[in-house]
């Protein structure tokens, strides 16, 4: 099966690096056009070369803004005003103990994970209902879920995201236009991080596109509940491309439907 999104604008926040550059590149490949973020212009650069790249043909528009803030998120707006499919993946993490976390650390996990979907969900959500047709991706996390004791903070704000995507989804039901949530586990990234727990290098999803439990084919082994209902929903795995493709190219219908 192949995924046709040709003639659909794609934005994916904090795009340059990481889960975010592998689903730019996923949704061009698609032939989506695709608004690649980041905070620097050498950064954004580079990451439309890589999605250029892979997907030769596809058009990249860079849009240079940190999402993480009110401000940034009107500045990305501004520059595009428009897009049908939104994929909120910017998020910071941290491993901060509970008893010496200040209000002030709470508010920033707050602002940047939550506050920046809901702020550019609320943005580009108007056009999507006109037009009859949208995706919304929040790439959450399995802390939402499974919460980690030494990252109750970033997963307080995972477990929001799961909490804002539902409510959309049920808001918007009938509009055309779908919002649905992706719980990756931990990711290496640039950022080189490893998971103590187990002293071992986590796998790198920009890298290892196409192999075991990556974004070319269903987890091969996973606890997370959207998981369980996708599979119970769909007989067949999604097609070639990165799950956000795939879910930005269906409808995945709530329980209750």
């Amino acid at each position: 099966m192949h995924i046709d999104l040709g003639g659909e604008i794609a934005l994916v926040t904090a795009s340059t690096a990481g889960i975010g550059l592998a689903t730019a590149k996923g949704l061009a490949a698609a032939g989506a056009m695709v608004i690649v973020n980041g905070r620097t212009q050498g950064r954004v650069e580079r990451a439309m070369k890589a999605v250029g790249a892979g997907a030769p043909g596809a058009k990249v528009v860079g849009i240079v803004a940190g999402a993480g803030n009110a401000n940034g998120c009107d500045a990305l707006v501004t520059q595009h005003p428009y897009c049908d499919i939104l994929v909120n993946n910017l998020g910071i993490y941290a491993e901060q103990d509970f008893f010496a976390l200040p209000d002030s650390e709470w508010l920033r996990f707050l602002e940047v994970n939550v506050m920046s979907g809901v702020r550019l969900s609320r943005a580009y959500l108007p056009g999507m209902i006109a037009r009859g047709w949208g995706r919304i991706v929040f790439i959450s996390s399995e802390s939402a879920l499974n919460v980690p004791a030494d990252m109750i903070h970033y997963a307080v704000t995972k477990t929001a995201q799961l909490s804002v995507a539902r409510g959309l989804a049920k808001r918007l039901g009938g509009t055309g236009v779908t919002v649905n949530s992706i719980l990756p586990g931990p990711t290496l990234t640039e950022e080189k991080f490893r998971d103590n727990r187990w002293k071992m290098p986590l796998r790198h999803l920009s890298r290892r596109i196409g192999r075991r439990q990556s974004f070319r084919g269903w987890p091969a082994q996973t606890k997370s509940p959207i998981w369980s209902f996708m599979r119970a929903r769909h007989r067949h795995p999604p097609p070639q491309g990165p799950l956000c493709a795939w879910m930005a190219a269906c409808s995945i219908p709530s329980p209750e439907e």
